[in-house]
């Protein structure tokens, strides 16, 4: 029987946004249900920690501030990337008005996009990043709560970014779309 099963080729079944959409709607995903669609497979996100809600908190007061009204602050909201794709990134900071959107917003409304990570580090540096370039978000911060880093992550191509950067405890970075938004890295990890 085994040997039987080991040579029957598995096909999954992806789904698109618009099915996620409707499994929301009949009450198969409730909102209580922590997830996100990645490349038609509906990911169960990783339970929020106080490490992660206290950097998402200072993260999200810096950059709302200082950004004030030259962007909309798009917090743990869906972003349509593929008809397959709509990851939930935990900060983002897209183009105004918000009036303008019919739909979520995509890949070229995105003007900074931060995942942070302590546990899911690895599916968002592996998984979730390579999406991202090869959509075209220009930036991708990812706050590493485990080594106490901030990766930056700009010039998207096809599965990868041409820039990366690594800033710890002590160093400073700026979004490329607010370049005098100068944020402090102990400002946003907690210790």
């Amino acid at each position: 029987m085994d040997d039987v099963l080991a040579t029957v080729d598995v096909r999954r079944r992806r789904f698109t946004v618009e099915e996620y959409y409707r499994m929301a709607e009949v009450g198969i995903l409730t909102e209580s249900d922590r997830v996100e669609l990645i490349e038609g497979e509906i990911i169960e996100m990783s339970p929020i920690g106080l490490r992660h809600s206290l950097c998402v908190a200072a993260l999200t007061g810096q950059l709302t501030r200082a950004i004030g009204q030259r962007a909309e602050p798009w917090f743990a909201n869906p972003l349509r990337l593929f008809p397959h794709t709509e990851p939930q990134p935990d900060v983002m900071f897209i183009r105004g008005p918000l009036s303008r959107y019919a739909e979520h917003p995509g890949p070229a409304d995105v003007l900074l996009l931060v995942e942070v990570s302590d546990t899911s580090y690895r599916f968002d540096r592996n998984v979730k990043l390579p999406l991202y370039a090869r959509a075209g978000v220009p930036e991708v911060w990812i706050v590493d709560l485990t080594r106490d880093v901030i990766e930056v992550f700009r010039q998207p191509s096809a599965s990868e970014y041409g820039v990366t950067q690594r800033i710890e405890r002590g160093g400073t970075l700026a979004p490329l779309a607010f370049p005098d938004v100068v944020l402090a890295v102990s400002d946003i990890i907690p210790a």
